[in-house]
């Protein structure tokens, strides 16, 4: 596993450094296929903020904690990522158990007046379930994909019930 780790606004001393690599390392004893984890380190004021991008199988399981003292960041931001690969772990087994759920497709367009931030990803084909299981692991409310089965750019995001909707382009 490739560990890069960036730093803002502070400096990196070789026992911080060598504090994040132990603890993201222990990480392929879980998971052997991760090909890079980005760990990014920064400081606003008292805030410390630690945050973990693992790359997985062409999936990202994401975390970040922001509190008082940058030890204490990474040992949360760790744990939070532990819960992750778990979650990640028991998908991948009922997935091979074909207890996958279907999504049902649903259209819905929000649109934002300002653009405040923008970021990037490389994406892989992938099915719904696939997606949706992205989605989870980075515990965000929507995820953009590339459907495998069409080819077309397809929207997965989560309702306020709880379920799923699918926006996908009209040909």
């Amino acid at each position: 596993m490739n560990i890069i780790i960036n730093c803002k606004h502070m400096d990196l001393t070789k026992t911080l450094k060598d504090y994040a690599e132990e603890k993201i390392g222990k990480f392929e004893k879980y998971i052997s296929n991760i090909t890079e984890a980005i760990v990014t380190l920064s400081v606003e004021k008292y805030r410390h903020r630690a945050e973990v991008l693992l790359k997985v199988n062409g999936l990202l399981i994401q975390a970040e904690s922001i509190t008082g003292e940058m030890y204490s960041s990474i040992d949360e931001v760790v744990d939070k990522l532990e819960r992750q690969i778990k979650k990640y772990k028991e998908k991948i087994v009922s997935q091979r158990k074909g207890k996958n759920k279907s999504v049902a497709p649903e259209e819905a367009v929000k649109s934002t007046p300002l653009i405040i931030k923008k970021k990037a990803f490389d994406i892989k084909p992938m099915g719904v379930e696939e997606a949706a299981m992205q989605m989870d692991l980075l515990d965000k409310n929507f995820f953009v994909f590339t459907n495998a089965s069409s080819g077309d750019i397809n929207v997965l995001y989560k309702r306020k019930d709880g379920n799923f909707g699918l926006i996908e382009p009209v040909k």
